[in-house]
């Protein structure tokens, strides 16, 4: 009896050591659980952040309609490089020479443009800080302040220098920083034979492209509605914030001819003359460029009439 009545009494000690046991144990266990799973819904939701927002976005083509040519085409152009695109399907229709690189001169400032667009406003303040950059101005003097919007238009439309200067000037970091931007975002856009040496396009050994690089970037341009209207305007007028108007007239001859949309011209004595150009037929947009050309205006309208208006779409169903 004295042996059942020990062992019932040690037994029940035990119990009671468990018991509190768990009353430390499991809430403590419990609290622990639950800190690593927030910790790692944390950590998912930081890589999941990470992979799916991209500093700038650019457009990512949907199926579209296969653009093919009626027949083989060997358009007689000076041009040394040139090629013609499909925009909706990013179909290559024609190239000569598309991997040969060349300075693209002012064409340059469609990627000053997306570059700006990444850190400006429209409606941004920005100040002139140097005037006459020679050879093509809107005519900015130094000290004024100008919208972004407005330098944008003196920039794309007469090619301005003093606003694409203006433009990267303003940048965090200065010109230099902005110029690294620019070059950053050629990696972005997969342009893998692209690189800039100043936002304006003047230096022609250390600005190179591709007819294709370019194509792609005008794309990723005129994804861009701003970018699209202004590059599409042959007449404006801008001003600065203190009342001074400038009147602008684009330097592309084609706009408005024959389903030209745009885009941008370019010439140094090193790149020759250079055309981007999109052109209109139907529900499609072809991007035309010529690069080292002899008559860049006369070079684009051989393609548009002996490529882009002999291509057919074939609809492709799975």
């Amino acid at each position: 009896m004295n042996a059942y009545l020990s062992l019932k009494k040690n037994t029940t000690k035990q119990i009671k050591k468990i018991s509190h046991l768990h009353v430390f144990v499991l809430p403590t266990a419990f609290a622990v659980v639950i800190f690593i799973a927030y910790t790692l819904y944390l950590s998912l939701r930081a890589f999941i952040q990470l992979e799916t927002v991209s500093p700038l976005s650019f457009p990512i083509p949907s199926p579209a309609d296969y653009p093919m040519l009626t027949e083989k085409i060997s358009p007689p152009i000076s041009a040394e490089a040139a090629i013609v695109m499909d925009a909706q399907s990013q179909v290559i229709i024609y190239s000569k020479n598309p991997q040969l690189r060349f300075s693209p001169a002012s064409t340059t400032k469609l990627m000053t443009a997306l570059t700006g667009f990444q850190y400006f406003h429209p409606s941004d303040i920005l100040e002139i800080k140097a005037a006459n950059v020679e050879p093509v101005i809107v005519g900015f003097l130094q000290g004024q302040r100008v919208r972004f919007i407005d330098l944008l238009y003196g920039m794309l439309v007469p090619s301005g220098n003093d606003a694409a200067l203006a433009i990267s000037q303003n940048y965090p970091g200065g010109e230099d920083a902005f110029i690294t931007q620019m070059n950053k975002n050629a990696l972005l856009f997969h342009l893998v034979n692209t690189h800039y040496g100043d936002p304006i396009g003047l230096t022609d050994d250390e600005t190179y492209t591709t007819v294709i690089d370019l194509a792609r970037l005008t794309s990723i341009a005129l994804a861009n509605s701003q970018i699209r209207q202004i590059v599409g305007t042959k007449y404006t007028s801008i001003s600065t914030v203190d009342g001074t108007v400038f009147p602008l007239k684009s330097t592309n001859i084609l706009l408005g001819e024959d389903g030209v949309m745009g885009v941008k011209t370019g010439y140094t004595e090193g790149a020759r003359e250079v055309l981007v150009s999109s052109v209109v037929r139907g529900s499609h947009t072809f991007i035309i460029i010529v690069m080292r050309s002899d008559d860049r205006f006369a070079d684009t309208e051989t393609l548009i009439h002996d490529v882009v208006d002999h291509v057919n779409f074939v609809s492709i169903r799975f």
